[in-house]
C-alpha cells in the first residue's frame, strides 16, 4: 500500500515539475519531512538535473531554496503537532500515522543527547530525518534555534542532491527516481552517512537505557 502511494507520488511529481515549478519541489521536500515517509532522493536530484540541462525554467539555487522551506515546513508541523498533542497523545495515537512508541522513543533520545545540534546532525542522516520535529516538540524546544538547525541541515542536504542529480544525471533509472541508483553515485559519501548513522544514530534510536529528554532554554 505505501509503496503504490510512493509509486503515484513519483510518476505525478516528475509530471507536476515541468510546470509547478518550485512550489511543487517545496510541497514534496514538506511532505518527506512529515510523517510520510517520502524519500528526499526522489526529489531534488530529478529537479537539478532538469535544471542544469535547462529542460525546466527553475534554477539551483531556486530548487535548493524551495527544498529547504519545504523541509523547514514539514518538519514545523511535526514540531507543533507534537508540542501542542503532548507525549502521552503521541504515544497513543502516533502508530495510526506510522509513528510507532519505538520510533518515538528512540528520536527523544537521540534528542536529549545531542540538544539543538542534533537537528542540524539529524538533516543529514537517515530515520531521524523526518521524525526529529516530534521529540523537539514534546520536549519544548526552543523554536527558533529548532528553526535554525533545521534550515541549515535541510540546505546542506538539498544542495548534496543537487550536485548528485547533476553527476548522475545521465542515467536513466536517476531519472525515474530509482534509489538504487543515487546509492550507487553517492559511492564514499554513503559510506561515510554510514558511520555517521551508526554512531549518532542507531545506538541511540536502540531500546536500552533511556534518558530523560532534557529542555532547551526557552
Amino acid at each position: 500500500m505505501l509503496k503504490a502511494i510512493i509509486a503515484s507520488l513519483k510518476t505525478w511529481y516528475l509530471g507536476a515539475l515541468k510546470t509547478g515549478g518550485y512550489s511543487v519541489v517545496a510541497l514534496m521536500m514538506a511532505i518527506e519531512s512529515s510523517i510520510f515517509p517520502l524519500p528526499s532522493e526522489i526529489v531534488i536530484p530529478p529537479a537539478a538535473y532538469w535544471a542544469h540541462t535547462n529542460e525546466i525554467p527553475l534554477s539551483l539555487a531556486g530548487i535548493i531554496i524551495a527544498g529547504t522551506i519545504g523541509s523547514w515546513l514539514g518538519a514545523t508541523a511535526m514540531y507543533w503537532a507534537a508540542r501542542l498533542a503532548g507525549r502521552p497523545l503521541v504515544m497513543r495515537y502516533g502508530r495510526y500515522v506510522m509513528i510507532s512508541p519505538a520510533k518515538v522513543e528512540g528520536a527523544e533520545r537521540w534528542a536529549a543527547h545531542y540538544g539543538s545540534m542534533g537537528i542540524f546532525i539529524s538533516r543529514l542522516l537517515p530515520v531521524v530525518r523526518h521524525l526529529i520535529g516530534i521529540p523537539a516538540g514534546i520536549v519544548r524546544m526552543n523554536y527558533k534555534s529548532f528553526s535554525l538547525y533545521t534550515l541549515l541541515g535541510s540546505a546542506i542536504w538539498c544542495a548534496v542532491l543537487c550536485w548528485i542529480g547533476i553527476k548522475a544525471g545521465n542515467d536513466e533509472k536517476l531519472m525515474q527516481g530509482e534509489m538504487h541508483a543515487v546509492t550507487l553515485w553517492l559511492g564514499g559519501a554513503m559510506l561515510v552517512l554510514g558511520g555517521l548513522y551508526y554512531f549518532f544514530v542507531h545506538r541511540h534510536m536502540k531500546a536500552g537505557t533511556t534518558s530523560a529528554p532534557a529542555k532547551d532554554q526557552r
